[in-house]
């Protein structure tokens, strides 16, 4: 069992699965409240964790788990990339008796499906080591469809961990309003290298802007709530919020990691094409998706 030595437990009332600055994050402010187990991708990755890792400027040590060695938990929370989650919840059904999910997952299995609207980068000094600090990222909202679920003991323990959380009645359309976000600001940060902030400016602000609004219809047919104006606004909210952020699929871009291109706009596409709606600038990004493997370099500044 690949765990810290000092707390080697068979069963833990909560398990993270996944070992990212997000997964990390919620371990971090759980195991404020009890013991916490955290899954990494692999034996590596946890016998690295369970040194000791650098999380919001205190050096943390956690119960770091390989996937071939899991305890036993009454609740896991995957936090993992999209094309990852249906392995990772797989694996880990064996192990928890009640698995639920704060990022995307497909709707199978009687999983509680959240969303989050925190994130989180890691720090690393050498981009071809494994980053042992982490910034603290601002874990925000969270919004649950499934309230019997949620609510209760589990619900006590988010509220003393300092989470904000609302169970959510329509999750369908909170998922939608997150995926409008995500169309507009994770490729094109992407493609040209720049913190979220950047594409607020020219010249990236028209392509912006052109990605809410080509998406708009389509989303909305799904059942998106949004006007044109609503949706521009949520987005420039967002990227203005952020400003200083890396988004996700450019961290992933900078660090040779596979990014969430095919999931993020490759929905869109799925909804277009049953709809009969033209998407063609989203489908221009999508088959730039090339910039998964184009060499690391560090975004500009300026944009």
């Amino acid at each position: 069992m690949t765990a810290t030595p000092d707390s080697p437990r068979s069963h833990y009332p909560v398990a993270i699965v996944g070992a990212g600055a997000l997964g990390l994050a919620f371990a971090a402010r759980l195991a404020a409240t009890g013991p916490v187990a955290v899954i990494a991708r692999n034996a590596a990755r946890a016998a690295e964790l369970a040194r000791g890792v650098q999380i919001g400027g205190q050096l943390r040590r956690l119960d770091v788990f390989a996937p071939d060695a899991l305890p036993t938990a009454d609740w896991a929370v995957l936090l993992v990339k999209t094309g990852d989650t249906n392995a990772a919840a797989s694996r880990q059904r064996p192990a928890a008796a009640r698995p639920a999910v704060v990022a995307e997952r497909t709707d199978r299995g009687g999983v509680a499906q959240g969303l989050s609207r925190a994130g989180g980068r890691p720090r690393c000094d050498d981009r071809r080591r494994l980053p042992r600090r982490h910034r603290h990222p601002s874990l925000g909202r969270r919004r649950d469809p499934a309230a019997a679920r949620l609510r209760g003991p589990r619900g006590a323990v988010r509220a003393r961990a300092g989470f904000v959380a609302r169970v959510d009645p329509d999750i369908a359309r909170a998922r939608l309003a997150k995926l409008l976000v995500n169309l507009a600001i994770n490729p094109l940060a992407a493609l040209f290298r720049v913190p979220n902030g950047a594409l607020l400016e020219p010249p990236h602000r028209v392509l912006l802007d052109t990605l809410v609004r080509e998406a708009l219809p389509v989303l909305r047919a799904n059942g998106l709530d949004l006007d044109e104006g609503a949706a521009l606004t949520r987005v420039h909210g967002v990227a203005r919020a952020t400003a200083a952020n890396r988004a996700s699929m450019l961290q992933d871009v900078l660090a040779g990691r596979r990014t969430e291109i095919d999931a993020i706009i490759g929905a869109l596409l799925g909804m277009a094409e049953t709809g009969g709606f033209e998407v063609p600038t989203h489908r221009a990004v999508h088959t730039l998706r090339a910039v998964e493997h184009a060499a690391t370099g560090t975004p500009s500044d300026r944009g």
